[in-house]
């Protein structure tokens, strides 16, 4: 089998993501490069994993942080059972939040819908003469 490395431009292309976003994953201990003895940085295949995992979970609106305990990052023996339980944990926690979210919209809408038809029934008063407010 063979050992494949990607440089961080073939990531940040694959991932239509900036060198800069990797390397401050990088920096936030969220994915670990080796260095070649020109001191270049080289992403393993767990590496990239790792970075798909991250920008998925950023997409779903996860913190770092919770990213980091999710893919195990935060417990060194984690095992997969746990991680997979931790994982459906923060998702059970999101989709929650998710569905909150979407309750405050649905009334937000209901309001607007109220507002909008008042101000069209104001236009048609104000069309007919009736000034009164």
């Amino acid at each position: 089998m063979k050992n494949t490395t990607y440089s961080i431009s073939d990531l940040a292309s694959e991932f239509n993501i900036t060198s800069r976003s990797i390397r401050f994953y990088e920096e936030k201990g969220l994915i670990l490069p080796v260095r070649t003895a020109g001191n270049q940085r080289r992403y393993t295949k767990q590496d990239r994993i790792r970075l798909k995992l991250i920008l998925r979970g950023k997409r779903f609106g996860y913190s770092l942080d919770e990213i980091a305990k999710m893919i195990g990052l935060a417990d060194v023996d984690i095992n997969e059972i746990d991680q997979i339980r931790r994982a459906l944990s923060y998702g059970a926690k999101k989709l929650g939040e998710i569905r909150h979210r979407m309750e405050e919209l649905k009334a937000m809408e209901q309001d607007m819908i109220r507002v909008r038809l008042k101000l069209i029934g104001r236009i048609e008063d104000i069309k007919k003469g009736k000034n009164n407010v």
